[in-house]
């Protein structure tokens, strides 16, 4: 019953996380967009009826009941179409008449408004400034979560302290891992050596790191190798022999290489029997942001890919094989992972308390860089339309043209409607995915 009670509280964590993330990512558009003196009125979390509202000033503020997404409403979101020479403004076409619903709704918000408010109306640098304001909150958000996660719970790294000897060498090609009686007594084990020891030296050279250790081990296979390690806050001074011994070679994909007669291939090497105390190291301030650049370019490649990663989630998804643990994952997969992470027995609670913040902060990065992608109803499609309307105005300018007015971004409502369709149908096609062929941690 604990954790089942464990589970539901990490999809509400994520939950409540996410819903406050998208609340911040409308934020960040609302606070330009006032300041700008554009006419706002709406800021609402979630979509579907309204469960809550409340109107200060000229805004209403409210809460809908599917917290999947949000939105501020702005005044002139796209500018009046110009009437041809024979009056008309849309045809009897279905995308025309689109076109001109979404010019005739944003009309509207212009009622009793002063046009000079209108979104359309602001200079290109404002506009995009607002349009980013969303996106730069979920990269704020993802870097505040990251800092909490590197710098306060650190980052697991192995450390010169011993936390386990083996009693005796079990050949590489056994499956078994207890001792038998045939088996020689691990070299550390004979020394003397003691779960938590610290390693001081090796032959006279300091010990700063594990990976030191596991040089000077490997390189004195079948020599005499004095240790010198802090015992009790002592230093004990202990002579091995690294035994020489063999392992599998593994290759890129983790699995065991072979030679040219296609038998398993090995590699000598000293061994000890001795393992290191991982511990988790807080880590500067200067980790931070390579640290969300790496999950911004991971983000990235995955968009990038994006068609062919749907392909095989829904190959998947249909099909016999697994699912790549590194592809997308909707809101439903994302849920999963929380509740697994928060019901994790073995793990601490501060580990797990880690990786959900962990989790959030990556999420608040893939929405950053989702939001980017230069295609409406996306902020970046909003940007795009601006930068472009500032080209071709400075070109006219430039060549002593007449100024061409606002990019009527209203034409790419069908595109947008086309964009909207496949967005929705991808994630149904996770949704389905995270339920038949989850994604685990175990």
């Amino acid at each position: 019953m604990e954790n089942v009670l464990l589970y539901i509280l990490g999809i509400l964590v994520v939950v409540v996380g996410l819903a406050v993330s998208i609340g911040l990512h409308e934020i960040g558009h609302l606070l330009p967009a006032k300041l700008f003196g554009v006419r706002v009125s709406q800021y609402m979390i979630g979509f579907g009826p309204t469960i809550f509202s409340r109107k200060r000033g000229e805004t209403e503020y409210g809460l809908k009941a599917i917290p999947l997404g949000g939105y501020i409403a702005m005044a002139g979101m796209y500018p009046p179409g110009k009437a041809n020479n024979k009056g008309r403004t849309a045809t009897t076409g279905v995308f025309q008449s689109l076109v001109q619903d979404a010019r005739t709704a944003s009309a509207d918000t212009l009622v009793d408004v002063d046009e000079s408010r209108a979104f359309y109306n602001l200079p290109v640098f404002k506009r995009v400034i607002i349009m980013l304001g969303g996106p730069v909150m979920n990269l704020l958000i993802g870097i505040v979560m990251f800092a909490i996660l590197l710098m306060g719970f650190g980052v697991a790294q192995t450390t010169t302290t011993i936390s386990s000897v083996s009693e005796c060498v079990i050949p590489a090609t056994t499956e078994r891992q207890t001792c038998e009686s045939t088996d020689p007594a691990a070299p550390g084990f004979a020394a003397g050596m003691l779960p938590g020891d610290r390693l001081v030296s090796m032959d006279g050279e300091p010990v700063e790191i594990w990976a030191e250790a596991t040089e000077y081990i490997r390189a004195a296979a079948g020599a005499e190798l004095t240790v010198v390690v802090e015992r009790d806050g002592t230093d004990v001074t202990l002579v091995t022999e690294p035994l020489l011994t063999e392992r599998y070679v593994y290759d890129d994909r983790g699995q065991i290489a072979e030679n040219a007669d296609g038998e398993p291939q090995t590699e000598e090497y000293g061994f000890l029997g001795i393992g290191s105390a991982v511990e988790n190291v807080p880590q500067p301030v200067t980790a931070v942001l390579p640290a969300v650049g790496d999950n911004v370019v991971a983000v990235s490649n995955v968009i990038v890919n994006l068609p062919q990663r749907m392909i095989d989630v829904a190959a998947a998804a249909f099909g016999p094989g697994d699912r790549d643990p590194n592809g997308p994952i909707g809101v439903v997969g994302v849920g999963r992972i929380a509740g697994e992470i928060a019901s994790l027995d073995s793990a601490p609670v501060a580990s797990r308390v880690a990786q959900l913040i962990g989790l959030i902060g990556s999420l608040n990065v893939a929405l950053f860089v989702f939001n980017l992608v230069p295609l409406m109803p996306l902020d970046g499609g909003h940007v795009a339309g601006a930068l472009y309307e500032g080209i071709r105005r400075f070109f006219a300018k430039l060549f002593g043209r007449p100024d061409p007015g606002p990019v009527d971004t209203a034409k790419i409502i069908p595109l947008t409607l086309v964009v909207v369709v496949l967005l929705g149908a991808m994630t149904l096609l996770l949704i389905y995915a995270d339920i038949v062929k989850p994604i685990s941690i175990f």
